[in-house]
């Protein structure tokens, strides 16, 4: 017997809040508020994954939720673990902040700094956590502060959503560095007579 659609629905929802606090626990850890990284959050976050992946859906929306938050905790934890194993090994990784003369030295030049195209974010994660990985070191070099993945991810897919339904297949999103503020834009490739798409978090 299939469980009750509001069951799976309050779990779903538990889940996402627990992704949430796993994202702000995991930041406050990089950033120092935390002595150690958040182990029992993200075993319990891992284990309702688990459990809901093996849940019979009969509803397709309630599915293709699940693999969204699937997708989102797989590039959370690849990039928490990059984090963690760079912090070990003395290197900077993808939280280091950057020393004050390259902050001042990279404000000087204007630049693009990253160029990718998407049709199915949810089908394109790599592609995806670049991109935030390249918005996220442009901010920091330019002294202004990261966006959270989640926010970014939700970003992202609301524009290309919103640009596939006037008609383009695909999506560009650009990461510039202009006067010293990164700005961050989305442009139809095709499809639609719209040319900019719109922008981002940019100053």
């Amino acid at each position: 017997m299939s469980p009750d659609t509001s069951d799976i629905e309050r779990e779903l929802a538990t889940l996402e809040a627990d992704l949430k606090r796993l994202e702000a626990e995991y930041n406050m850890f990089f950033a120092g508020r935390l002595a150690r990284p958040p182990w029992e959050t993200r075993s319990r976050v891992d284990a309702a994954i688990k459990r809901l992946d093996r849940t019979p859906f009969a509803n397709y929306g309630d599915r293709f939720r699940l693999s969204t938050l699937q997708s989102r905790f797989s590039t959370f934890v690849d990039l928490w673990d990059r984090g963690l194993r760079a912090r070990e090994e003395g290197r900077p990784g993808p939280f280091a902040q950057p020393k004050p003369a390259v902050a001042a030295e990279t404000r000087r030049e204007d630049r693009v700094v990253h160029v990718t195209t998407f049709s199915d974010p949810a089908r394109e994660v790599e592609k995806l956590q670049d991109l935030y990985e390249s918005l996220a070191k442009a901010r920091r070099e330019a002294g202004q502060k990261a966006i959270p993945f989640q926010k970014f991810a939700d970003l992202i897919r609301t524009q290309v959503s919103s640009l596939r339904e006037k008609g383009t297949q695909e999506v560009a999103f650009r990461v510039a560095v202009k006067e010293g503020k990164v700005a961050f834009t989305a442009r139809a490739l095709k499809g639609t007579e719209k040319g900019e798409g719109g922008k981002g978090e940019g100053g």
